[in-house]
């Protein structure tokens, strides 16, 4: 299949990879995912999500130096959410556009995004935006779909100067401070209702009172993505506050 670019961006470059299918029938595009690729180099990534031998691919590739690559077509389905979920949605890859940023992630030396690569990110998810009904609270961390298993992107992302573009949503978390706190082996009513906010908000979580490692876990992804000064899996009241400012911003809840 030739590859023709979806975005209006500018200096796109084409590199089609064969990892991908059709989406599922009557399927609407209404997330947007973005990862780091966690690898040495940009070639390295690129020719891993072009090996038919991987399995795994992205709609996009940004560089560090702002370069743009497509892969896969908007209209097919390709593979980089992996094992996911999102608000009872277990395929992701069916609903999502997926965006990967390159930067050598947490085994390799995670570094800051360079401002040309963020710039570059910016016009592309604004394009994508433009033409997709991909509501803010969907503009998603491949963390927040798959908290066990991913990082990425990670707590240096600036999440905060996308939203501040018209991308995704975001309050400024709350300070981190004393106060009442739920972690791992903790257990009861408070514990069940912040299971209620994670689920609320979109995260996988069994509401049943118990703070496992999957709550653990889910409470992690949140702060790497919305509390990144403090990235431990404990909910303290900066990590509590801030989940119920931006759960009363969700247009289902309001």
């Amino acid at each position: 299949m030739g590859l023709k670019s979806d975005t209006g961006v500018n200096g796109v470059r084409m590199r089609p990879s064969p990892n991908h299918n059709e989406r599922p029938a009557g399927s609407a595009i209404d997330m947007l995912l973005l990862h780091y690729t966690g690898m040495k180099s940009a070639e390295e990534a690129l020719q891993r999500l072009c090996d038919p031998r991987a399995e795994v691919s992205s709609h996009y590739l940004v560089e560090e130096d702002g370069t743009i690559w497509q892969l896969v077509p908007e209209a097919r389905r390709a593979w980089h959410a992996g094992a996911s979920c999102w608000k009872g949605e277990r395929d992701v890859n069916g609903c999502s556009i997926g965006i990967e940023i390159v930067n050598p992630g947490h085994e390799f030396g995670y570094r800051p995004f360079p401002e040309a690569q963020i710039e570059a990110l910016i016009g592309l998810c604004r394009d994508i935006l433009a033409r997709h009904a991909i509501p803010a609270e969907r503009v998603l961390a491949h963390s927040d779909v798959a908290p066990s298993r991913k990082e990425d992107p990670g707590e240096l992302f600036p999440w905060g100067r996308l939203a501040a573009e018209g991308i995704g949503l975001w309050d400024e978390p709350s300070p981190i401070s004393g106060g009442r706190f739920f972690q791992a082996g903790d257990a009861g009513q408070p514990v069940e209702a912040l299971q209620s906010m994670l689920a609320l908000f979109g995260y996988d979580v069994s509401v049943d009172g118990r703070f496992e490692a999957r709550t653990q876990a889910a409470v992690a992804a949140f702060q790497r993505h919305f509390r990144p000064e403090r990235v431990d899996g404990v909910a303290d009241m900066s990590t509590i506050e801030t989940l119920h400012r931006l759960l009363t911003k969700l247009p289902s809840l309001t």
